[in-house]
């Protein structure tokens, strides 16, 4: 009889510890079941170079991303994690939102509530000039801010120009940006390149804390690159042309309203361009932003149609002229708040 009671007391025991290994609640078994089959990094620009150049608008933040893959090895992986950290994020907000699990794509509207309050990063800029006109003034430089922070806060004029269609959809990210401090640098280098050059000459402040943008010539037309969440810290920010940096001053239209810096400061938090680099079947995972087959230019008219539904022309992360862009979706505020989360890649930025 004793053995008895004790093999039924192991059992009893088996099957409680059992039930303490099984998640507690939905929102931990979404967690375990993220969904990252569709995960890319490495983009193909073969079709996209040439019309880039035809229509004079070209981000180089993609092909500096390949460029640091093929440097770091280790790269992909932090990047598949952070991915991974993302998804979950949003699959447990969706979850608690609506009781049961989500995939964590972002797009629910409103969206999910990250309990992170508005989020204010500081700002450091280097201007590093070969001649008087790269050289810019304060007052480019402030005018840039104030775009900056109009368009993450969705306080930008032109945002009722939004087509109804996507209207509902415009988000107030909760994220700006105050100016930390101005650095200037002269140097006889004309054209600094993609290869963040100009970042070894004059390394970031605080990376971990600031948003470093470096203001110089790029030279071959290119107009900005930032690095994504998870690259090196001795180089992590933007890299913009000094013509492509504002509304005031040393400006070249059609790219004269500061809209470089909102799509460039978009992939430093992790934002992928609307058309996701690819075709049709490409994403940028982000539920409530419509395929593309590629990147738009100019100003194209509404609607324009590409994948069975109509294109967000006006995103930010399109490639459009900056008078033509007016926002940032629902989804993608939810995507890019999820870096400052604990254990997201800008974690350290948040209150």
């Amino acid at each position: 009889m004793k053995k008895l009671i004790m093999g039924m007391a192991a059992i009893a025991l088996l099957f409680t510890s059992c039930e303490k290994d099984q998640p507690e609640n939905q929102n931990d078994l979404a967690l375990q079941e993220v969904d990252m089959s569709d995960f890319y990094v490495h983009t193909d620009f073969n079709d996209e170079d040439g019309k880039a150049a035809q229509n004079g608008k070209n981000c180089y933040s993609m092909k500096n991303l390949n460029r640091l893959l093929k440097e770091d090895d280790k790269l992909y992986r932090k990047m598949y994690d952070i991915e991974k950290n993302t998804r979950s994020i949003l699959a447990k907000q969706a979850n608690t939102a609506k009781g049961k699990p989500g995939s964590g794509g972002g797009g629910t509207t409103p969206p999910p509530t990250d309990n992170l309050g508005i989020i204010t990063i500081p700002v450091v800029v280097t201007v590093v000039y070969s001649n008087s006109q790269e050289n810019i003034s304060q007052a480019q430089i402030d005018s840039q801010m104030a775009v900056l922070n109009a368009d993450f806060r969705a306080q930008n004029a032109d945002a009722s120009n939004t087509p109804s269609e996507f209207a509902s959809l415009i988000a107030d990210s909760e994220v700006q940006f105050t100016l930390a401090g101005v650095r200037r640098y002269s140097n006889s280098t004309s054209q600094w390149g993609t290869n963040d050059a100009v970042k070894s000459q004059y390394p970031p402040v605080t990376p971990e804390t600031t948003l470093n943008i470096w203001v110089c010539n790029i030279g071959g037309g290119i107009l900005g690159y930032a690095q994504f969440p998870g690259g090196p810290a001795a180089t992590d920010g933007v890299v913009v042309g000094p013509n492509y940096f504002g509304t005031t001053g040393y400006v070249s239209a059609p790219f004269d309203k500061g809209r470089t810096m909102t799509h460039e400061v978009g992939h430093y938090l992790n934002l992928r361009h609307i058309w996701g680099d690819g075709r049709c079947k490409q994403d940028d995972f982000v539920a409530d932003t419509p395929s593309s087959d590629g990147p738009n230019y100019g100003c194209p008219s509404y609607p324009t149609v590409n994948c069975r539904s109509t294109d967000m022309t006006m995103n930010y992360m399109d490639y459009t002229n900056d008078a033509c862009m007016t926002m940032f979706s629902n989804g993608q505020k939810s995507r890019l708040r999820t870096v400052f989360a604990s254990g997201g890649p800008r974690a350290a930025m948040a209150p």
